[in-house]
């Protein structure tokens, strides 16, 4: 971690190449004739392994790109409990829980009606609390990725590298 220096690249650029550079000294380590290079290794514990590859994503993506797509996944992740927080603290826990699915999507798309005979609103406060939870989402996701760049210039280039991640 010493190492990262903003001036050179993203963050998650040089944790990509660290874990690049990990795996091939993990690659040679085992290649090694001293450790029995060349020989099969020999798992004890096969059917967790078999069971969790199951569940994985199988598509013809790069490791780079599944890196990226995990990346973003865990950043959004990250935000959507950050704002869920801040929601509890508020005593707003209820009001999120039945919001989330409103940050995507949308106005003519959201059941907004519904949701108001839900949480016993108005459509007008409903259409409110939902553009307060955008907004606050977008702040929030913003501070996160300006934790991983350079420069504030940068902020909004990542933002759209991560839209991209996101819909690919």
């Amino acid at each position: 971690m010493a190492n990262a220096d903003p001036d050179e690249g993203r963050f998650r650029s040089f944790i990509l190449g660290a874990m690049n550079h990990f795996l091939a000294k993990q690659r040679a380590k085992v290649r090694a004739q001293k450790r029995g290079g060349g020989r099969p290794l020999l798992s004890f514990d096969t059917t967790s392994g078999e069971e969790r590859f199951a569940l994985e994503r199988t598509d013809e993506a790069s490791p780079d790109k599944v890196f990226d797509r995990q990346w973003a996944t865990a950043l959004l992740d990250k935000v959507l409990g950050l704002l869920e927080e801040e929601y509890q603290r508020g005593g707003k826990a209820e009001l999120f829980k039945a919001l989330p699915q409103t940050l995507a999507g949308s106005s003519q798309m959201q059941p907004y009606a519904l949701l108001a005979r839900r949480l016993h609103m108005n459509e007008g406060a409903v259409k409110t609390a939902v553009h307060r939870l955008r907004k606050r989402y977008r702040q929030i996701l913003e501070a996160e990725i300006a934790n991983t760049v350079a420069s504030p210039d940068e902020i909004r280039e990542e933002m759209a590298y991560l839209l991209r991640v996101v819909g690919s």
